[in-house]
């Protein structure tokens, strides 16, 4: 039987079908420093958490590195190149930590300043605009050997290295992200062990560094406007799209606990100023310490949220990450060489659910895309890609859905709509929103 947000979903397909990217729609990619840059040494840049992590036996399936990775440290005027001929909008990356503040304290490296300054210029030479990402997981290792993210004072680290960036390049830089999903390298890095520093410190670590990675988003937001009055200033989460495999009480539960942790503790601290009550009585007996005044900090005013969106979670009861207790389900269809769903969908319920209950003053669609295995030429000897292909046309139809019912200013799309289409759609909007 079809549900009635299916058959509602549905409709708004078949009325986005019809509908075009609009003329100042804004087309970008993202990378990590981690991911692409490799030169691990070069300039002075010194050891990052990912450095180490990568090093351990058995946690790296064909032990790979970031250590040459793309080799962008040396071959990005090629990587440039490459970004104009795909005549890319926007490019959003990271800088790496330990290249620009060595020891995650103290002055800055010339050297390090030197690369991102040659990386920038050739951006805005080539007409691409540059959007930045303070932290995206490689924290210096010197920071790590001090407690990193279980460390409070980790926050006031990243505040110091915000203004030596913005310093460095605000001048050129406008848009600006503090931290990259927190959810992830704060739950996989310190409560299941999947990702650096590879702490496996259970729900006790999750939200300890959660709290304190927040906390130095906020510190950094007002140091990025200090430098750079006219910055557009924003924070990238990784949402999920969350519903429980069943209608089950337990499983309810589940999904609840788990759309809390991965989604609200982060979205209520930022544009609420509290975290969810709820979350808070279920973890008490792993909070760290949590001051009156950081709260008011972590939910300094900003400029855009960033989405990055990937799938949907179906949940069910279970036995990971006490006491909130739950398992994923993979339902049947399609999945990813990672092991995600493959669920279009998921962008737009997703802006449903961050416009409904959030508001942000504009949403970035900053990461989305899928996994595949090394692709085979076809007979013309080309890699035809129809899978991701196929994908694409997906998330852009899901993305012409949302654009019927709400603006979007994003990193990658501007929208617009009359208010009295909003008024009419209000209640597919409720409708179509996630639990």
């Amino acid at each position: 039987m079809t549900s009635a947000i299916e058959n509602e979903r549905q409709i708004l397909n078949d009325k986005a079908a019809s509908l075009h990217l609009p003329k100042n729609f804004i087309l970008g990619a993202a990378t990590a420093a981690y991911q692409i840059e490799g030169a691990p040494t070069a300039g002075g840049k010194s050891e990052s958490i990912w450095d180490r992590f990568c090093r351990k036996p058995g946690v790296i399936i064909d032990k790979s590195s970031g250590d040459v990775a793309c080799d962008h440290y040396h071959r990005w005027p090629e990587d440039i190149a490459l970004m104009r001929q795909l005549k890319l909008d926007a490019y959003r990356f990271s800088l790496a930590w330990t290249r620009i503040q060595p020891n995650g304290s103290g002055p800055a490296s010339a050297e390090g300043i030197a690369f991102y300054d040659r990386l920038i210029d050739g951006l805005l030479d080539a007409g691409i605009t540059p959007f930045v990402t303070l932290y995206h997981w490689d924290l210096p290792q010197a920071l790590q050997d001090r407690g990193g993210w279980y460390n409070r004072e980790t926050a006031q680290r990243l505040a110091d290295y915000a203004d030596i960036a913005t310093r460095a390049f605000g001048d050129r830089v406008k848009n600006w992200a503090t931290l990259n999903e927190p959810w992830t390298f704060c739950w996989s890095g310190h409560a299941t062990g999947e990702d650096a520093p590879g702490l496996r410190d259970g729900a006790r670590g999750g939200v300890t560094a959660s709290h304190h990675a927040l906390l130095g988003h906020g510190k950094a937001v007002p140091a990025i406007r200090a430098e750079v009055p006219d910055a557009s200033v924003g924070i990238v989460f990784d949402l999920n799209v969350v519903e429980p495999a069943t209608r089950n009480p337990e499983d309810i539960q589940a999904a609840r606990h788990f759309e809390l942790a991965q989604n609200r503790f982060y979205l209520d601290a930022v544009f609420k100023g509290r975290y969810p009550e709820e979350l808070l009585t279920l973890c008490r007996d792993q909070l760290p310490e949590i001051r009156d005044s950081d709260l008011a900090t972590i939910s300094a005013p900003v400029d855009y949220l960033g989405v990055n969106i990937y799938r949907r979670s179906v949940m069910q009861a279970g036995t990971e990450l006490p006491p909130l207790n739950f398992t994923r389900v993979n339902p049947p269809g399609d999945y990813t060489a990672v092991g995600y769903e493959i669920y279009p969908p998921c962008l737009h319920d997703i802006l449903m659910y961050v416009h409904r209950d959030y508001a942000p003053k504009a949403i970035h669609i900053s990461e989305s895309g899928m996994a595949t295995r090394p692709e085979v030429p076809e007979a013309d000897g080309l890699i035809h890609d129809r899978q991701r292909a196929a994908y694409r046309r997906g998330l852009l139809r899901a993305t012409a859905v949302a654009t019927i019912m709400l603006a979007i200013v994003s990193g990658l799309a501007v929208y617009a709509f009359q208010s009295r289409q909003q008024a009419v759609l209000q209640q597919q909007l409720a409708e179509l929103a996630p639990i």
